[in-house]
């Protein structure tokens, strides 16, 4: 039975195609608008035409039409807008669902607005694989907008999960705060892996995790996604995950925090566990190629210390304190290196 709701969708990524799903799923019509072609999508019913086409998306949507992007964030936006701001007509919902810089989206607001058409800054979040059971959206854009868009936005959201923030630009605004929180959480979890693994116990980080995942004040889902990692539980087991210590030392991002801590250090707002996550992060990518040795050479000027790694020290660095026995010497693993903690059980075994 039909909702009598319908969705124009313009970008099938990862995101948006299993918004579209959650969609055709609850009975909503969609029609979708991407560079591939999506069987899968017509499938279940959805209507898909090419990318650009936002006359036959315009033709097929009744008014007022409302219309989701999930597309990279950018000049792309802007080219898109402008095409569809020719097509669309007075009244009409255009969403920005990705993660676009919010002044960007004020202005984009700004214009939309020009030709009588709302244009909502809709922040999204829960990644792919819960866009398919109920997203959480905070929606910055006019109040009247909102309002059009709001049955559609409600269905496709958790319970609890949409907001709307305010004006325009405050819906990207406070998704960029969340993804600054989201990176902090996530420095912090990987810190406490390193602690477990360098620690005395051998502990099954895996199961550590499922326990904090259960009543402990750390709970959260991404306390549930290590531990569900570990154990390639759920999508991890889908995504053919790698075996932890298989897995790069090298995370990518693509910046948005970055417009987070620059606007932090404008203002004058201290947040050093958000800007150290994304220092953490570039140190994954290995980009300081001259630092360190910057620091070797100062330090050999001041107290003639080596250049590279020397025996001697490293010893007096593990024997240094006579009063404390090291972490490393309570272990029982016959081939640990206690000089060089970095290199144990860097087999697996």
């Amino acid at each position: 039975m039909s909702t009598g709701m319908q969705l124009g969708m313009v970008g099938l990524g990862q995101m948006g195609s299993n918004l579209a799903k959650q969609a055709v799923d609850r009975d909503i019509e969609v029609v979708g608008a991407d560079l591939q072609d999506h069987p899968d999508l017509e499938e279940r019913g959805a209507t898909i035409v090419e990318e650009g086409a936002y006359d036959r998306i315009a033709g097929e949507l009744d008014a007022p039409r409302v219309v989701y992007m999930s597309l990279p964030a950018g000049e792309l936006i802007d080219d898109e807008l402008d095409d569809m701001l020719s097509v669309f007509e007075e009244g009409d919902v255009i969403m920005d669902g990705g993660n676009s810089f919010w002044r960007d989206s004020m202005r984009r607001a700004e214009r939309a607005w020009e030709e009588g058409i709302y244009y909502l800054d809709c922040g999204s979040s829960g990644g792919p694989f819960r866009a398919k059971e109920g997203a959480c959206f905070m929606v910055g854009g006019r109040e009247e907008g909102f309002e059009i868009a709001e049955p559609l936005l409600d269905e496709l959201s958790v319970e609890g999960g949409l907001l709307h923030t305010g004006p325009p630009g405050s819906g990207h605004f406070v998704k960029l705060v969340h993804n600054g929180v989201e990176f902090g959480m996530l420095q912090s979890i990987a810190e406490g892996v390193e602690l477990l693994e360098a620690g005395q116990f051998d502990v099954d980080l895996g199961e550590v995790f499922t326990n904090w995942s259960n009543g402990a004040v750390v709970e959260s889902w991404l306390v549930e996604l290590m531990a569900r990692g570990l154990k390639k539980e759920d999508q991890f087991a889908e995504t053919d995950t790698p075996d932890f210590r298989d897995i790069p030392n090298y995370v990518e991002d693509t910046g948005e925090v970055n417009w987070l801590v620059d606007e932090a250090i404008k203002g004058e707002t201290p947040v050093p566990v958000i800007t150290q996550s994304v220092i953490e992060l570039l140190k994954s990518r290995g980009n300081q190629r001259h630092a360190y040795r910057a620091i070797a050479l100062m330090r050999h000027g001041f107290g003639n210390h080596p250049f590279g790694e020397d025996e001697d020290i490293r010893k007096e660095r593990y024997v240094g304190r006579v009063d404390e026995t090291a972490r490393h010497d309570l272990r029982d693993e016959e081939d640990m290196d206690p000089l060089n903690p970095t290199e144990d059980n860097a087999d697996g075994d």
